[in-house]
């Protein structure tokens, strides 16, 4: 399988092989508690044999042969053994608690331990969620998942010690009729469990990895909308979907296959006895003999044989898998950046005459009989024009940069950009090279300086070194490229302060090619001087830009200013709009009131 996500997954077998030494060890340690375990359990079998046991004595030398208080005094033995199993089984939880315990002490401890090593070695990724993970859920899981395993485990064996002890007590020869089958059903289970473990754990693996590319997709979507990258970032989900689907299929063929060897180990002892039945009737084999069998299969070893089985397919599985996640060293997975879009060609040069982009009696309302946010609105941006956009949380700001970088549709009426329909052809990839939009959320991954700088410039119009230092110098961006270790050196987003993300972002583009560069609060979180600073040097590169505007100042330095109040579009200079538009002059109250205070 190929995809971001390129670590290998260890063979099951190698994860057996990693496991069961410690495990060996863990085990070897507590000797004492196992043997502990070990004496309740022997007594707790003593309940199993009395079960079938008495009913063979009940009937043989009681009830069929005319003596029934004989029987009834067989039957309150079988009674008194329930009353021992239930005391023993009090002295097995206890000696549970002490293995259980210290493993989930000791995987905490190597959780920490690894976290710890993991962020010396690399500071960056001191708060990695995979160790969150391990110190609490998966520990949890091996904690709860071993507990189950013991339980059932030590069941099993000193049920069938007892059951077995029982049937060999009462005619040897039951257990030729008994024994093989039970094998066989049991064999095939045990040929299951590898396969169903090599698949969990890259069913495991692939979920993780497409969690992370899920969760970092969720981050960037809407740049990846706004620079035409959804077939690129189609491309690093759909494989691991695809993957955990072929995956999930597999496992249920194993599981298809460990039911039938259960049926088989459940049931195949039970028939074997029954057909074998007048034969052993013909050998001397007396009735209660049979029937006391017959209750060792089907309430004592066939019921311990069922659960054994679930939990060694469920949870000793899982169990395994979760362990080699603690005793495999320390892999650092690849980068899963949110991809970065395409390059597309470098867009040409737009007609002096032509408008840069156009509006013509654009409706749009959010949801059918909504209030339309924009009603009817012509709006003409002038090639090489610096157009500031303002008005009220809410008014239709985002949605009129929406409409112009193609992410929303009109309801009725024209946008246009550089003469052609702003909403692109179905199937394009890669950046639009006719313009470039900058929300608020900047679009930074996981890459070099250079790579978050160049990403929106095509292949071959690469910009070079002396371009590159000048839109740092641009942007005031030089203490940051420092302060990383240069163009080349990696850029953590989440290490970043939201001004530094979107300085860098503003950045890529000031190098971007794109005629028409539009910015929906992409400077919120920059002190006025960065702000002005930012601005200008869009403004004054070849090309037009439009800003949504957040501070007086902003407006101030535009050509011109749309004034959206909602129930009209005002158009004209900053000096102008306080004469022709109450809204404006309200906000430029407000503003320098802000300012003051």
């Amino acid at each position: 399988m190929t995809g971001p996500d390129r670590r290998p997954a260890p063979r099951p077998g190698g994860a057996w092989r990693r496991v069961a030494p410690e495990g060996r060890r863990f085990l070897r340690a507590r000797t004492p508690v196992l043997g502990r375990l070990a004496g309740w359990s022997l007594l707790e079998s003593v309940h199993t044999f009395l079960g079938g046991y008495g009913v063979a004595r009940a009937l043989d030398d009681g009830f069929l042969a005319g003596r029934p208080a004989a029987g009834l005094g067989w039957l309150a033995a079988a009674g008194a053994g329930a009353l021992l199993g239930a005391f023993a089984l009090r002295g097995v939880f206890a000696g549970l608690a002490g293995l259980v315990e210290p493993l989930r002490n000791g995987l905490v401890r190597r959780a920490v331990r690894q976290a710890l090593d993991r962020a010396v070695a690399d500071p960056a990724r001191a708060a990695d969620a995979s160790a969150v993970s391990r110190l609490t859920q998966q520990t949890e899981m091996a904690r709860d998942s071993f507990a189950g395993l013991v339980l059932t485990a030590r069941s099993f064996v000193f049920t069938a010690v007892g059951a077995l002890a029982g049937m060999a007590a009462l005619d040897p020869v039951l257990l030729l009729v008994v024994l093989p089958p039970l094998l066989l059903g049991l064999a095939a289970f045990l040929a299951t469990l590898r396969p169903m473990a090599a698949v969990q754990r890259d069913s495991l693996d692939t979920d993780e990895a497409l969690s992370r590319q899920v969760g970092a997709v969720g981050e960037g979507l809407r740049d990846i909308v706004a620079c035409g990258g959804e077939a690129a970032a189609a491309e690093r989900v759909e494989p691991l979907i695809a993957a955990q689907e072929r995956l999930t299929r597999r496992l249920a063929g194993w599981a298809a296959v460990r039911t039938l060897a259960l049926g088989a180990a459940g049931r195949l002892p039970v028939v074997a006895l029954l057909a074998a039945t007048p034969w052993l009737l013909g050998r001397g084999v007396t009735a209660g003999t049979l029937a006391g069998a017959l209750t060792y299969l089907v309430q004592a070893l066939l019921p311990a044989l069922h659960t054994l089985m679930t939990a060694l397919g469920s949870a000793g599985t899982r169990l395994v898998v979760v362990l080699d996640r603690f005793c495999e060293p320390e892999r650092d997975p690849e980068p899963t950046p949110t991809p970065p879009p395409e390059p597309a060609p470098r867009a040409q040069p737009t007609s002096r005459r032509q408008a840069a982009a156009e509006l013509r009696g654009v409706t749009f309302a959010y949801g059918p009989g909504a209030v339309p946010v924009l009603d009817g609105l012509d709006l003409a941006v002038r090639p090489g024009e610096h157009l500031a956009v303002v008005g009220p949380s809410g008014i239709g700001k985002s949605t009129l940069t929406a409409l112009l970088s193609g992410l929303l549709t009109p309801d009725r009426g024209t946008v246009l950009v550089a003469g052609s329909a702003a909403r692109r052809a179905a199937g394009a990839t890669g950046p639009d090279p006719r313009r470039t939009l900058l929300p608020q959320q900047a679009y930074v991954f996981t890459g070099t300086v250079r790579e978050n700088l160049t990403h929106l410039c095509p292949g071959p119009g690469t910009p070079d070194e002396r371009q590159l230092r000048g839109a740092v110098a641009a942007m005031g961006l030089d203490g940051f490229v420092e302060r990383c270790g240069g163009l080349d050196a990696e850029v953590v987003p989440r290490l970043l302060s939201r001004g530094e993300s979107q300085q860098l972002a503003l950045a890529a583009a000031y190098l971007s090619p794109a005629p028409l560069l539009l910015l929906d609060e992409a400077t919120c979180h920059l002190d006025p001087r960065t702000e002005e600073r930012a601005e200008r040097a869009l403004a004054a590169r070849p090309g037009t830009l439009v800003v949504v505007a957040h501070r007086i100042s902003s407006a101030a330095r535009a050509d011109r200013v749309l004034v959206l109040d909602g129930s009209r579009a005002v158009l004209g200079t900053h000096a102008e709009l306080p004469a022709r538009s109450p809204l404006y002059r309200d906000l430029v109250g407000m503003w320098h009131g802000t300012a003051d205070d």
